[in-house]
């Protein structure tokens, strides 16, 4: 890679949903985690102050997992300290992935604030030095050390040993009471022993999350607030080893198994979308689904389990669209656009010669990159469109057009294009009184896809018509159907039909349009089927609904 502008593509693209922040924020993280000399100044504060507004968006336990990622890196000081200076479950993250130098990490320890500090002697991966400055500071580990052997003072058996344990006060955050670090005066050493136990427990103890368990466990406050998705790490066996803050208590020490579940994970392979029922607290008790990636250890690269999210089944009186095959398309399809965006701007830069004159060549080899990137990107609006209509998630709204005039007007413009092949498709019957729920854009879009479908199918010299069929109720319009069509068994099915001269069906072929315009229909409670040999087009009108709004208006004349 002779110039990495890799940087400056993430900073020109706009996150405009949940999704797509995510990812931006990922982005921007592991570029700015790496660092190089030609990212500093101003493109580096523009990517810090991106990263800011991202932090505002974006919850603090999502960001910690995506900073859990292994293939994340965050080698830079500057990130480090920053991530180290926010919310607990962040900067616990932050640490844990963070892989400075020596001497990064001897100038960034003491600007560290404590609870950040305390996350890092869980690593052991550090330099000695790094250590060594961690415990002049006094960040030692919480387990009990090897205990002193002391006589009992006063027993007249000095053989018997009593074991004393010499606890340091471990870092403490804000949230919790102060520990005393000297031990108070006792008279004797069984006073001390117990007096140390009690500051131990005292520093282990945490606050607790009105989301614990608690007796009783069915109590009605945790389902009130039963989450719709928690994050979580298991080890190689499935057992959950981590979970988010307020969900911990009730699922660490879970195993998450099954036929599914285990042979997934025997194999090493994403969980996607498989079922499991958990039992427990009413906060997770239910049915769920997983989505799991496995990461491997950076050292030995041996498998270490899986990171993933649990997501809460929808109830069958939820609203909410269920997690389906169409929606990880759509979630897909937001990914893929923005790599697309940016080599069809690129390549609009040189074709229109933005930054300097470019050789015609390049200006040639620009535009068609250009042109099927347009393309590409027309593709993946109708996957989405599709994909939202069969989804219920497309709103359609309430406008009114005329379809029959649509489909006449249609027909007329795609007859040259038919005729220099000598195909002809004609619309015969009347050509308006055809009121639909549908807005003018949208119809048009309905009547060019069906009807350049029909055509680009047709064959040299074939002629076929569509016929306006009498209904007082609904617009139907019989398509003949080209020969190359009523061959096939399934003309909605992949692949069925082709594309010739300038009429197209579009990039996914005519089965696709087909099965697009018949989505469409079914949105506004019509249909799209065929019968015999013919393509029927079915779409109730608006006469009951007009008149319905003419006797409102005269009702309030009157009133």
């Amino acid at each position: 890679m002779q110039f990495d502008d890799r940087l400056d593509t993430v900073l020109r693209s706009r996150a405009t949903g949940d999704l797509a922040r995510r990812t931006q924020y990922r982005q921007l993280v592991d570029l700015v985690g790496t660092p190089r000399e030609d990212r500093e100044g101003a493109q580096m504060e523009e990517a810090y102050a991106r990263l800011a507004e991202l932090e505002a968006d974006i919850p603090a336990a999502t960001r910690a997992g995506l900073l859990r990622d292994p293939a994340l890196r965050i080698a830079s000081p500057r990130l480090a300290a920053r991530l180290a200076e926010q919310e607990p479950a962040v900067a616990a993250a932050a640490m844990a992935r963070a892989t400075l130098r020596e001497g990064d990490w001897l100038e960034l320890i003491p600007q560290l604030p404590i609870a950040a500090r305390g996350y890092l002697r869980h690593r052991d991966d550090l330099p000695g030095t790094a250590e060594a400055l961690l415990r002049r500071l006094g960040v030692l580990d919480l387990v009990l050390p090897q205990p002193d052997i002391v006589p009992l003072p006063g027993d007249d058996a000095q053989d018997e040993p009593l074991e004393l344990v010499d606890i340091a006060p471990a870092a403490q955050d804000d949230a919790n009471e102060p520990v005393e670090t000297e031990e108070p005066v006792v008279e004797s050493e069984i006073g001390a022993l117990v007096q140390r136990i009690e500051a131990f427990q005292k520093a282990r103890r945490r606050p607790v999350s009105e989301a614990a368990p608690r007796l009783p466990l069915n109590d009605a406050a945790h389902g009130d607030d039963a989450p719709d998705a928690i994050d979580f790490e298991c080890d190689p066996a499935g057992t959950i080893v981590w979970a988010e803050a307020d969900h911990a208590p009730m699922l660490v020490g879970t195993r998450l198994g099954g036929p599914v579940i285990d042979g997934t994970m025997t194999r090493r392979m994403p969980l996607a979308g498989i079922p499991v029922t958990l039992d427990g607290a009413a906060a997770i008790k239910g049915d769920w689904r997983i989505d799991a990636a496995p990461y491997f250890h950076k050292t030995t690269g041996g498998f270490a389990g899986y990171y993933g999210r649990l997501r809460r089944e929808p109830a069958e009186d939820d609203d909410r669209p269920a997690n389906t095959a169409a929606d990880r398309i759509r979630q897909l399809l937001h990914e893929l656009r923005t790599p697309v965006n940016a080599i069809q701007g690129f390549a609009e830069v040189i074709q229109q010669q933005v930054f300097g004159p470019s050789p015609n060549e390049y200006r040639a080899l620009a535009a068609n990159i250009a042109g099927d990137a347009a393309r590409i990107l027309a593709g993946f609006e109708e996957l989405d469109r599709l994909a939202r209509l069969e989804t219920g998630a497309l709103e359609l709204g309430d406008d009114e057009s005329d379809l029959a005039a649509i489909f006449a007007r249609t027909a007329q413009q795609v007859a040259p294009s038919l005729a220099t092949r000598s195909a002809r498709l004609s619309y015969e019957g009347d050509a308006q009184g055809a009121p639909v729920a549908y807005g003018r854009d949208d119809a048009e879009r309905l009547a060019w896809r069906l009807v350049a479908t029909l055509g680009a199918a047709m064959a040299p010299g074939e002629a076929a018509t569509m016929q306006r069929v009498e209904d007082p109720k609904r617009f139907v319009l019989a398509c003949d159907l080209p020969a190359t069509l009523d061959d096939r068994d399934d003309v909605f099915a992949s692949g069925a039909g082709g594309t010739s001269g300038a009429l197209s069906a579009g990039l996914f072929g005519t089965g696709f349009a087909l099965r697009l315009a018949r989505a469409e229909a079914r949105a506004i409670g019509g249909d799209l089927a065929r019968i015999d040999e013919t393509l029927v087009l079915s779409v109730p009108l608006l006469t009951a609904a007009g008149a319905g709004h003419s006797e409102k208006a005269e009702q309030a004349e009157r009133a």
